[in-house]
């Protein structure tokens, strides 16, 4: 570092200490804009990674067919995701549908997995809208044995009693108070319905298109059929492959199946499960690059802001400027002081709101299911940028600094 810089930044630094309080507030636009962009490009790819694990734990193998055209497949040159699930359902299952998955060949599994809406209600307890899934013992299999405490239902049992649930790892506790309620009741659709099994701990997260079972409760298709005289609508068909490593001749035999049984119409999606994870991403990353934008207008506010200090300091100090003149500073010396001033001012700012942001980073990791991951990527853009700012927004107040007679500017004394 030349004498030159290291004695600019010297007087910059001890020009910061004898105005700190100014200094912090002008800088308080830098810093809130770092905190956000870090705080929500962290949070975002944190979800991109509980998702991922969450697509680990259910198999990459897993096959999802739900109503609507929801995906389009090139050649061979990558998938493109046309739509998100929920807004634009123009197709829809039947229980033949199933059927014909079942008996496509490579297909291991096929599972029906469809809603049932109802209230229930646990002794004095009402839930008004539950996540209630009717499915069949397939779908032990199809999720590798997912009961940690009972068992799941079997069909050669359902015709003694048929009204048995098992229900997610988080509603044990919400609706009876104890982690393993086995044999416990609830009222559900005039019937009375009792819990055969307690699932595993799944990792879910809220952005996520796969079925959250932490909060789901699983009863027997037939006895969901029965119930609602057969009007249940299916809202996806979970299937997986008999090798995972046909899992692509399988779709396209799945795909080839149903479209001829829908008189070649595709009014249904077939998604692998880095598929269903292109969707969620697609979601995160529009929402985390509106967010950040958003919080970027920060770091604009905090430059306009370091601009008017910048011109007050000049103000305040043209006699400083006149005297340095006078001694025989050049215009560009001048600018080059007033110009490290303001990227110090700037750069310190950016400092403390990384700092910042790792802080609370680590709160949000250990207070809340959220599990942020710092991108350096993200640093490095945030603190270049409100370098980038103080250097431009700096610049008006330096040059009218450098500019000015060094006479008149020693009479202002």
């Amino acid at each position: 570092m030349s004498p030159t810089i290291y004695g600019n930044i010297k007087m910059a630094v001890s020009s910061l200490q004898t105005t700190k309080m100014r200094s912090f507030l002008t800088m308080l636009g830098i810093i809130i804009g770092v905190i956000s962009v870090v705080t929500v490009v962290s949070i975002g790819e944190g979800i991109k990674q509980q998702v991922s694990q969450e697509i680990n734990q259910l198999g990459r193998d897993m096959i999802t067919i739900r109503p609507g055209d929801g995906i389009e497949r090139g050649n061979g040159t990558g998938d493109t995701v046309k739509l998100f699930y929920g807004t634009a359902i123009t197709g829809s299952l039947a229980d033949t549908d199933v059927a014909l998955v079942q008996k496509t060949a490579g297909v291991r599994y096929a599972v029906p997995v469809a809603l049932v809406n109802g209230p229930i209600k646990v002794d004095d307890k009402t839930i008004g809208n539950p996540l209630v899934l009717a499915t069949t013992e397939q779908m032990n299999g199809l999720l590798d044995e997912p009961v940690e405490y009972g068992e799941f239902f079997v069909q050669d049992d359902l015709a003694d009693q048929p009204n048995v649930a098992i229900i997610g790892h988080n509603l044990a506790d919400k609706l009876f108070g104890q982690r393993v309620p086995l044999g416990g009741s609830f009222e559900y659709l005039g019937q009375t319905f009792f819990v055969r099994g307690i699932m595993k701990k799944f990792d879910t997260t809220p952005l996520s298109v796969s079925t959250d079972f932490n909060d789901a409760i699983l009863i027997p298709y037939s006895t969901a059929q029965a119930l609602t005289n057969n009007n249940t609508q299916l809202y996806e068909i979970l299937a997986k492959p008999q090798d995972s490593r046909q899992l692509d001749q399988t779709i396209a035999g799945v795909t080839g199946s149903l479209k001829a049984a829908h008189n070649g119409q595709q009014r249904f999606s077939v998604l692998r499960q880095d598929e269903s994870l292109k969707v969620t991403n697609r979601i995160l990353d529009l929402m985390t690059k509106m967010i950040a934008g958003v919080a970027a207008i920060s770091l604009l506010v905090g430059g306009i802001g370091i601009m008017n200090v910048m011109l007050v300091s000049v103000a305040e100090r043209t006699h400083e400027i006149g005297l340095r003149k006078a001694l025989g500073a050049s215009n560009r010396q001048v600018l080059a002081q007033f110009v490290t001033e303001a990227s110090v001012l700037s750069l310190l700012g950016g400092i403390i709101g990384v700092i910042v942001s790792l802080i609370l980073n680590f709160i949000l990791r250990v207070s809340t299911p959220l599990t942020p991951v710092i991108s350096w990527e993200a640093i490095v853009i945030s603190v270049g940028a409100s370098f980038i700012v103080g250097v431009i927004f700096g610049t008006a107040p330096a040059l009218k600094a450098a500019r000015k007679d060094p006479i008149e500017a020693l009479r202002s004394h």
